[in-house]
C-alpha cells in the first residue's frame, strides 16, 4: 500500500476535490475537540511545572518550561492521539464497510484504483492537517498555560511570556512539526489498511475500527521516540 500511494501522487492535483473534502474532514472537523483538549493540556503544564519548581527553580522559568514542553511534545503527541481516535477510527468504519460491501471491488471494476481514490487523499490530508492542528493545539495550550500562571499562581503575563521567549529556539517548533507530519501518515495509514484487510461483516469492521486506533496511538508513541531521539539525541 506504501508503494501504491506514492505511485499515485503526481495524480493529487486530478483528485484535489477529494483531498480538499478529507482535509475538512481530518482538520477543521477535528478542530473543536483539538482546542478544548489543548486549553486543559496547558493548564495542567503550568500546574504541574509551578509544583515541581517550588523551592527548586524561580517561577521567572514558568513560561519555558510550559512553552517548550507544548511545541516539543505535549502540542503534536496530544493532537496525534485525539485525531487518531477521531479520525482514525472514522477512516477504518468507512473503508471497512466499503470492504465487506464489496464496494471497493466496485471501484477496481470501473478501473478506478482504490489507492489513488481512497488512500491517497487521506494521506496527503493527514501530512498536511496535523501540522496546522498542532500550530493551534500549541497556541491554545500556551494560552491556557498562562492563563493558569496569572490567575492562580500569581506570575504576571509579562514573566511568563518574557521566560517563554527567552529560551524559544525555532528548531523545537520545526521539531513539533515534523512529528505532527508523521503522525498524520500513521493516522492515514493505519485507517486505511485496516478498512481494507477488514472481513466478517458487521463485527469485523468492529474489529478494524479498535484496532486502527491501538495501532495508531502505538506508533505515535514509538515514533515519537524515534524521531525526538534522532533530532535532540
Amino acid at each position: 500500500m506504501v508503494k501504491s500511494t506514492v505511485l499515485s501522487l503526481p495524480m493529487a492535483f486530478k483528485r484535489r476535490h477529494l483531498i480538499f473534502e478529507q482535509m475538512v474532514f481530518m482538520g477543521i472537523n477535528s478542530l473543536p475537540l483539538v482546542i478544548f483538549t489543548s486549553i486543559f493540556t496547558g493548564a495542567v503544564s503550568a500546574l504541574q511545572a509551578a509544583y515541581q519548581f517550588h523551592g527548586y527553580v524561580p517561577l521567572r522559568y514558568l513560561g519555558t518550561a510550559v512553552g517548550k514542553a507544548v511545541v516539543i511534545e505535549l502540542g503534536p503527541v496530544l493532537t496525534g492521539l485525539v485525531v487518531a481516535g477521531r479520525v482514525g477510527a472514522a477512516i477504518a468504519a468507512e473503508l471497512g464497510t466499503m470492504k465487506v460491501t464489496e464496494q471497493i471491488d466496485a471501484l477496481e471494476t470501473m478501473a478506478l484504483d482504490p489507492v489513488e481514490f481512497l488512500v491517497m487523499p487521506r494521506t496527503i490530508s493527514g501530512v498536511v492537517m496535523l501540522p496546522v492542528l498542532t500550530v493551534f493545539s500549541d497556541f491554545v495550550a500556551i494560552l491556557g498555560g498562562l492563563t493558569i500562571s496569572v490567575f492562580f499562581i500569581d506570575v504576571s503575563s509579562y514573566t511568563f511570556l518574557n521566560g517563554m521567549k527567552q529560551f524559544f529556539e525555532l528548531k523545537d517548533l520545526f521539531a513539533g512539526l515534523i512529528k505532527a507530519g508523521i503522525f498524520g501518515i500513521i493516522i492515514a495509514f493505519m485507517g486505511c489498511y485496516q478498512g481494507f484487510i477488514t472481513e466478517g461483516g458487521a463485527e469485523g469492521v468492529g474489529r478494524s475500527t479498535t484496532r486502527a486506533v491501538v495501532y495508531a496511538s502505538v506508533l505515535i508513541l514509538v515514533s515519537d521516540y524515534l524521531v525526538a531521539n534522532l533530532l535532540f539525541g
